[in-house]
């Protein structure tokens, strides 16, 4: 059979070339690939065609002779009837109007044309062939030129465009049906979408052409997002627009150039996609919404950028060792950045470089104690910081050597390596290289209006330390996320791009406050009047050794301390500057996913690098009422599924356990724990059911009753609240899960330990009669006050609750008049006696046998006899 198909998600210049093919191949049968665009399958249904859609499913491969592709070569976009094109037998005919590519199905026949349509290409060679159309097949090929020539007014359209309307016009084509059949009114979800691209846009200069780049998450979404990019670029009047919509495993990339300068076409290419200079779209699984803009934004600057210099393509601050280091440091140090050569440096500069394969090779010698200065190569090629693009690109090839050394004034400055690094240092540096035009916002009022005076000043403070010592410097992280959230929050953090130690301690003088540094991690805090607290670390990067791992940390920019972060919605900067104080920052889209509720990771490997993210993502889903956005959790499910969270450090499961439980959602975060499969992961022996939970609100509420008592004592709610989440474990499994969380600190290791100790005393209480207010006492003394509270919400009937919680509101403080002094001076012996006395009169005035000092005096003396 001769088959006729096209491209998955066809639209109406799709439609009509399949109708004009038809015409030249009248035996051939019909068959989609995919889907189509939503506003195509509408208007078919309202239509006759005048040929029959076999499903592509109810065709036989093996009977296709002669395949006729529309509308496209590109073989990853023709479905199942790519296994065809290995057959040597069969005949293929393409009509295409997209730009060439290497990678484009090779035809024996039919017309490849750079006309406005593939509608065109074919309703000229009817013409040509004096083959006639009904009015109605008229009427669907403009519908076709018409929509992908944006009504014969895009740049793309050609001579031939106008040519082949005019045809059609004259077959009877009606251009009241054709506006019919491409209008699309606009649905309430589809409002909101609009209204979030454009309030979410961001436009960047690049090579001096305007390129505005959108967002949006269409997991919920019903609508055509084509049609939404065809409504955005008309009101805002873009020259060129590339819209991503993030589904649930991938993102949808579509492309609107206006600008013969731009072609869309070929960044959709470059992203497995397809299309015209004006009009192209691609899809990509496995990316996330920020990996996904990077890379649009890397190959437009591939495509645009006429002066690239070292300066915009190197990776800075270099990762080099000092030439004191040995071989095995600095092989270490290679595998660990994942680079094949590493600068070796002194107080002198630059002194050569050792590359990984030299590394391993002198460690296989036994030299890995050598230092490495000994088997560098010290003749280098460098170039300074305004080396251009083109003469880099001829250098590299030619170079022995594995990275350039990037130079200025004589000092190094950075490194360009021949391969991987250009890539993700033009992805980490693409906004920082580009002209990035975007409505700032300035939260300065609401800074003032959400802060305590003494925190507005703390800001302001830091700003001017900042600018006098030549440092930017920004709040960050959920600090930032609560302001814009009107959430309190005091957990100030401050990330300097520059030596964070040094502005601690300057700024530390001018509040008159304590100062721990940590060198290690390159942090310090700040221990203000008050037992107020500011965190303040150097902007970093973290890298993960393995899996699990607790990080390292070295000194980078802002945007990519920002990228290490765990979720979009803790990316979130705010300027402290004079200059520039209050003004936000948002690389990520957080303020979109704020405003959408979404809980969104930044990366692929989020859980796999940090394992613990996984709790983490549940406890913001249930503090903020958002939800994890489909990829993310599929993310977060992949990590569960691989136990990393066995794997990852215990302090660290601990603490995000421990905060967990600390929420005021808790009760329905532990039940998402165990949706997700994460709750087996710290404990396969923890029994979540309405019994258990029913246990755990009852222990909330407990604390929350004696909270409201505003005693001297404090308790750790969180450890009462771990009590009664593993009521169901026997002894030696609530020890292990201990040990596994390593909950090392004495008191609330005793705690857990006594258990069973509280859970005897209950049964004591519990048995026969009611018991004696000594003999309650007597009980329940012995045990941590977080036991207390825990039987208190176990107890099975409201008469045991009340007794436990009469020993807390007054048994448990009750004290005798008098002492052991007084005692002696009654003639009870020294010594143990003493005690035990005592003990009894505390009985007797528990059990209100006495009340005042004259009748204590009694009872002893009554005793002594």
């Amino acid at each position: 059979m001769d088959l006729i198909t096209t491209h998955i998600g066809a639209d109406f210049d799709t439609i009509g070339a399949i109708l004009a093919a038809k015409k030249l191949y009248p035996a051939a049968f019909v068959a989609f690939p995919g889907s189509m665009e939503k506003e195509l399958e509408l208007a078919l249904k309202r239509l006759t065609l005048p040929f029959l859609v076999t499903p592509a499913t109810e065709i036989n491969l093996e009977d296709i002779t002669r395949l006729i592709i529309v509308d496209t070569r590109n073989p990853s976009r023709i479905g199942r009837f790519r296994e065809l094109l290995g057959r040597e037998d069969l005949i293929i005919h393409t009509y295409d109007h997209h730009p060439d590519h290497s990678k484009d199905i090779l035809a024996n026949g039919g017309a490849v044309l750079p006309y406005g349509s593939t509608t065109t290409i074919l309703t000229l060679i009817l013409k040509d062939r004096g083959i006639s159309v009904a009015p109605q097949e008229a009427t669907i090929m403009m519908a076709g030129i018409y929509e992908d020539t944006g009504s014969l007014c895009y740049g793309s359209t050609r001579v031939e465009d106008y040519d082949a309307a005019r045809y059609l016009l004259g077959q009877g084509a009606v251009l009241s049906e054709v506006s019919g059949l491409l209008s699309h009114e606009l649905t309430a979800g589809e409002i909101s979408a609009l209204h979030n691209l454009i309030e979410n846009k961001t436009t960047y200069t690049i090579g001096g052409l305007q390129v505005t780049i959108a967002v949006v998450s269409i997991e919920d979404f019903s609508g055509e997002v084509s049609e939404l990019a065809r409504r955005l670029i008309r009101i805002e009047r873009m020259p060129c627009l590339v819209l991503l919509a993030q589904s649930t495993d991938r993102v949808h990339f579509v492309i609107r150039s206006n600008t013969p300068n731009i072609d869309a076409g070929l960044i959709a290419g470059l992203l497995g996609g397809g299309g015209h200079v004006g009009a192209a779209s691609a899809t990509i699984k496995g990316l996330t919404l920020i990996q996904a803009k990077e890379r649009v934004l890397m190959h437009l600057k591939d495509i645009t950028l006429p002066s690239v210099t070292a300066e915009d393509l190197m990776s800075t601050p270099p990762i080099t060792i000092e030439s004191t280091a040995c071989v095995k440091e600095a092989a270490l140090k290679m595998r660990r950045f994942n680079i094949n050569a590493l600068p070796v440096t002194s107080k002198d500069g630059l002194k050569g470089i050792l590359t990984r394969q030299v590394a391993d090779k002198a460690i296989g010698h036994g030299l890995g104690r050598a230092l490495a200065m000994d088997y560098i190569t010290t003749e280098l090629l460098t170039i300074n910081t305004e080396t251009s693009i083109e003469e880099i690109r001829t250098l590299i090839p030619e170079l022995g050597q594995r990275l350039l050394p990037v130079t200025k004034d004589g000092q190094l400055v950075g490194v360009i390596t021949r391969t991987d690094l250009i890539k993700m240092l033009k992805q980490e540096l693409s906004e920082a290289s580009l002209g990035r035009v975007k409505k700032k916002r300035v939260i300065t009022s609401l800074m003032s209006q959400q802060l305590p005076a003494w925190a507005f000043t703390l800001l302001r403070d830091a700003g001017k330390v900042a600018d006098a010592q030549g440092y930017k410097i920004y709040g960050v992280g959920g600090f930032v996320r609560d302001l814009i959230m009107r959430r309190d929050n005091l957990d100030i953090d401050i990330v300097v791009e520059g030596d964070a130690i040094r502005f601690a301690k300057k700024l530390g003088l001018i509040l008159k406050a304590r100062v721990k540094t940590h060198e290690k991690f390159k942090t310090a805090t700040l221990i203000c009047p008050g037992d107020v607290k500011v965190d303040i670390a150097t902007a970093r990067l973290e890298y993960y050794e393995k899996p699990g791992a607790l990080p390292t940390i070295e000194q980078s920019s802002l945007k990519l301390d920002l990228y290490r972060r765990d979720f979009t919605i803790n990316t979130l900067a705010v300027c402290l500057n004079h200059d520039n104080f209050g003004e936000v920052l948002d690389f990520f889209g957080a303020g979109l996913d704020i405003k959408e509720r979404t809980i969104r990771v930044l990366h692929n490997l989020s859980f796999v690098e940090d394992p613990t993210r996984a709790i983490r993502a549940v406890r913001f889903s249930e503090r903020f009422g958002f939800r994890i956005a489909p990829h993310t959790e599929k993310l977060l499910r992949n990590s569960v599924k691989l136990e990393l969270l066995s794997r990852s450090s215990a302090p660290r499961v601990r603490e995000e356990f421990i905060k967990i439980l600390k929420e005021d959602m808790a009760l329905h975060a532990i039940g998402r724990l165990k949706d997700l499969r994460i709750l087996p992961l710290i404990s396969t022996k923890i029994i979540w059911d309405k019994k258990a939970e029913d246990l755990f609100e009852g222990a909330r509420s407990t604390i929350a009753w004696y909270q409201l008592l505003y005693r001297d004592e404090k308790i750790e709610p969180w450890l009462v609240l771990l009590l009664a989440l593993t009521d169901n474990l026997k002894k030696r499994e609530l020890m292990a899960l201990s040990k596994r969380l390593r909950i090392d600190n004495k008191k609330n290791l005793a705690t857990l330990a006594g258990r069973g100790q509280a859970l005897k005393a209950l049964r004591a209480i519990s048995a026969g009669t009611a018991p004696s207010a000594s003999r309650v006492y007597a009980i329940l003394t012995p045990l941590a006050l977080e036991l207390t509270l825990y039987l208190i919400a176990k107890a099975d009937t409201p008469e045991i609750k009340k007794i436990i919680s009469r020993y807390i509101t007054g048994l448990r403080d009750s004290k005798t008049k008098l002492n052991g002094k007084d005692l002696l001076k009654l003639g009870v012996g020294e010594g143990p006696e003493i005690g035990r006395v005592l003990g009894k009169l505390l009985g007797a005035r528990l059990d209100n046998k006495v009340s005042s000092r004259s009748e204590e005096i009694k009872y002893i003396k009554e005793l002594i006899k």
